[in-house]
């Protein structure tokens, strides 16, 4: 209704309001300069107040960006990527498509696709927590935790395979009346919801932490290369959605998943690598 489009629009722009300005209470301040220190209170003064260096050192920033992305370790990495971006358009947008498409699940069809939408935050909460926070305690590297997330994925579509229609995609608004290899079941449906959260999670986590650390004194342009990849998969994922089916659109992601795994694998391995030849610990990565 009118009403509930309101409340929630509000309840959006508040939230996001209040994140803003929480952001901007967060931001680092520079350290104040002694006043003998003429010539970096100058360069500091220089590079602020000056638009033409700004706009020199965002050209520098964009190039920066575009030579760091032909790297080896980051051209395998957005393999990885990509899929993550997949997987965000298809647990964001489609499968929620699919379930309010099944007329076997009757009235509460509708009502299905919010509550997936939970069982998808619950698992993106809980693998958060669990390969986030307590990732720091594992001596064993990321690569576990992402072959848990592909594992759990693989999972989830396989369930989704034998549970949804394959036309759920792309099913006209009177919806399907198909069955695929098993009655359409509501807590199927609600399980891969959980699984697709835990599973993206586990990529999400790692990845963020692997750029981190691979590219610790080039952040900025390293994770402006992960979100234009996952963003540019993402867009390409939606366009794609509405003319495959479902069985062809689980293909795709089963086929980049299984090579963005292994080739995060390979730069995982890499690092370790690198850091053996130091006589650095593995559990610091």
């Amino acid at each position: 209704t009118e009403s509930d489009r309101r409340t929630v629009f509000i309840a959006l722009t508040v939230i996001s309001l209040v994140g803003t300005v929480l952001f901007f209470l967060i931001r680092k301040q520079e350290d104040t300069k002694a006043p003998g220190d003429d010539d970096s209170t100058n360069e500091i003064l220089g590079e602020s107040s000056s638009a033409r260096n700004k706009m020199m050192r965002a050209v520098a920033a964009f190039k920066k960006s575009i030579t760091l992305s032909f790297t080896k370790e980051m051209l395998l990495l957005s393999v990885t990527t990509a899929y993550t971006g997949l997987v965000l358009t298809f647990f964001s947008g489609v499968y929620g498509t699919c379930i309010g498409a099944v007329n076997r699940f009757g009235s509460e069809e509708k009502s299905l696709i919010g509550l997936s939408g939970i069982f998808i935050g619950v698992g993106e909460i809980l693998g958060g927590g669990v390969f986030g926070l307590l990732s720091k305690k594992s001596r064993s590297g990321r690569n576990p935790v992402v072959m848990l997330g592909i594992l759990v994925h693989f999972i989830a579509f396989y369930l989704i395979f034998f549970n949804m229609p394959n036309d759920a995609p792309i099913a006209p608004m009177e919806g399907t009346d198909q069955v695929a290899y098993m009655v359409p079941s509501k807590e199927v449906a609600m399980l891969c919801s959980f699984l697709l959260g835990l599973g993206d999670s586990c990529f999400n986590t790692q990845l963020l932490s692997i750029l981190g650390f691979l590219y610790s004194e080039d952040s900025a342009p390293a994770f402006a290369i992960f979100k234009f990849v996952q963003s540019i998969c993402a867009a390409v994922a939606y366009f794609y959605s509405n003319y495959f089916l479902l069985q062809w659109q689980l293909l795709i992601m089963v086929l980049v998943g299984f090579f963005g795994t292994i080739t995060f694998f390979t730069v995982e391995w890499g690092a370790a690598a690198a850091l053996a030849a130091r006589g650095s610990d593995y559990s610091s990565i």
